[in-house]
């Protein structure tokens, strides 16, 4: 494992790896205002024990990035795909398996549109496609309306998380319980969730941001593609695989069935008892689905 500063036009990238370089390529992008550290260590290490170089990396504006104003420096989903390009070119890596969570499924869409030559794979979870309006959705659910897509919106439990990080914490120790409550609401009932297990990631994450308690919220001010450019998904070639939790309080169940049915090779693999978040009780069933999808060649 070792780790490695990448630059991104103006801005460097934070990365590491798990591994044998040797071995066909994963990259893990995580979801919206999460470091690198949101892919827990023992899911990266059960991927490349798989036998895959796994590597993954904190968006800018997250972890040790580059922190900047937002307001002074915005940017969209593209900029965030060709941060994704960035890393794979700091480890001297041609082609990766891509494997998108939530926002970072809709930055791995746009990587197959943008910049489809660098993917031998793709996989995507706990997302929709690029023709939802989620943030609109999200304001939706809190009026009570329903959605204008005939999918299903974000649930209660996504708005109890939500309205649970709005509330600041006076140390430390607040802000850790604070975050393992919102993911504990945010998996849901119906696999085992660790407090313990949770509270520690919390604590590696926080260190690895130096020490800050406040988790980062740029990504909240992120204009989402254009719904049009869902269309063009069509034209996608690379093997395709969309990961539907069964209990994904954000992106429920269809959303992953009309994700898959954007794109001409995708299949779909339904997480059974998941929510929207990665307790070590779904690893197992979760790496063998992306361990299982398109063996690219070395």
């Amino acid at each position: 494992m070792s780790e490695r500063m990448v630059p991104s036009g103006d801005v460097e990238l934070w990365s590491d790896d798990f591994g044998d370089p040797s071995h066909p390529a994963v990259l893990l992008v995580m979801g919206g205002n999460l470091s690198a550290l949101g892919w827990p260590d023992e899911f990266a290490r059960r991927i490349a024990d798989g036998g895959r170089h796994v590597i993954r990396y904190d968006h800018r504006d997250t972890g040790r990035s580059t922190t900047r104003d937002f307001a002074e420096n915005p940017y969209g989903i593209d900029e965030l795909a060709a941060d994704a390009v960035a890393v794979l070119d700091g480890w001297g890596i041609e082609r990766a398996h891509v494997v998108g969570l939530s926002m970072g499924a809709t930055i791995a869409q746009v990587i197959a549109l943008n910049h489809h030559d660098r993917l031998s794979a793709l996989t995507m979870m706990l997302g929709g496609g690029l023709d939802i309006d989620f943030d609109g959705n999200i304001e939706r659910a809190m009026r009570g309306e329903p959605t204008p897509d005939g999918l299903p919106g974000p649930q209660q439990p996504f708005l109890d998380a939500l309205a649970l990080m709005t509330r600041p914490a006076e140390d430390r120790a607040a802000e850790v319980a604070k975050r393992v409550s919102k993911w504990r609401i945010l998996s849901g009932t119906a696999v085992p969730f660790d407090d313990d297990e949770y509270a520690r990631w919390e604590e590696r994450a926080i260190d690895h941001a130096g020490g800050v308690i406040t988790e980062p919220y740029a990504h909240y001010s992120l204009t989402l593609p254009p719904p049009s450019r869902a269309a063009d998904l069509r034209d996608v070639t690379v093997p395709t695989l969309v990961i539907q939790a069964e209990h994904d309080p954000i992106a429920p169940a269809p959303h992953g069935k009309h994700l898959a049915g954007l794109i001409p090779t995708a299949r779909l693999v339904q997480i059974p008892g998941m929510g929207h978040a990665l307790p070590s009780s779904v690893h197992g069933p979760l790496a063998e689905a992306i361990l299982g999808h398109a063996r690219p060649a070395r």
